[in-house]
Order: structure tokens, then sequence, then C-alpha cells
């Protein structure tokens, strides 16, 4: 099967759950002798229409990124109080690596595909300049996945 599912076998991003994000990025910034990275929040439900579950949800999170290498970022992720991925990630797991993400062409074919092999749709909304999906692959590939669409 040529690049799988996803019709790629790149990884974009590492996304990491964390409690304290301004903690945690200045220690990835000087751990890889980077620039504090700067910290964004996710946009409002207005802007990002972020599902849960398939239900509309208020989650937000702030989030910082760090280049690793000229396709990859390790993104860090801290989540507010609301339901999401990322705050079920928290609470269940604690801090740490939630999924791994790849950029796609085609966000509903492949999503069907996923859920057709029996991934789950768990989360998904919309980011200036394109989309994101999370699905449940814990189960088999011990790591959630995200798909990133860009426009």
């Amino acid at each position: 099967m040529e690049n799988g599912m996803l019709g790629t076998d790149v990884v974009t991003q590492i996304g990491i759950i964390v409690r304290d994000i301004e903690k945690t990025a200045r220690d990835y910034a000087e751990f890889l002798g980077q620039p504090m990275p700067s910290i964004n929040p996710t946009g409002t439900y207005d802007k990002a229409l972020t599902q849960y579950y398939g239900r509309p949800t208020q989650a937000r999170a702030k989030l910082a990124f760090l280049r690793v290498n000229q396709n990859l970022d390790i993104e860090l992720i801290e989540p507010d109080e609301h339901d999401s991925v990322w705050r079920d990630f928290l609470e269940n797991k604690g801090e740490g690596v939630q999924h791994i993400a790849f950029v796609v062409n085609g966000m509903r074919s492949v999503t069907a595909k996923l859920v057709d092999a029996g991934f789950p749709l768990t989360m998904k909304g919309e980011y200036d300049g394109g989309r994101y999906a999370y699905f449940n692959t814990f189960d088999k590939l011990k790591v959630d996945i995200e798909l990133l669409e860009n426009d």
C-alpha cells in the first residue's frame, strides 16, 4: 500500500500535552539551543468551529512550536478546562506525547479511510489557512494521529 492510509508517511509534528507551557517551552528552547517560541491561543469557537466527538466545544489551548528540522515541529499544548482530546489526555495520562501529525491532501477521504479502519474521529476544527482532525489510534499505534490540511 503506497504511503499507507494517509497518502504520506512524513511526520510533520509531535504534539506534547503540558501543564505549564511557559516553563516547558523555556526548557525545550534551552535544550534545543533555540530562542523562546511564541505562545499563542487556539481560535475561539466562532473561528475554529471546534467539535469534540461531533458536538461543539469551547475548548481552547495555548500552543508553542519548536522547529527541530525543516519538516518537523514539536508542538507544546496546554489545554484549557473545556472538553477536548487535550484535556482528556492530561486528566487520564498526564503530561506527555499525545499525537503525531501528518499533512494530508483530501481531508474528507482520508478521514473516511481512518474511520472505516476503526479509528474514531475525536476532535476537529479550523485554523487560519486550514483544518485539523484528531483520531483515536492509541490502542493500535500507542499515540493519537492528527491530520492537518492546509489551503
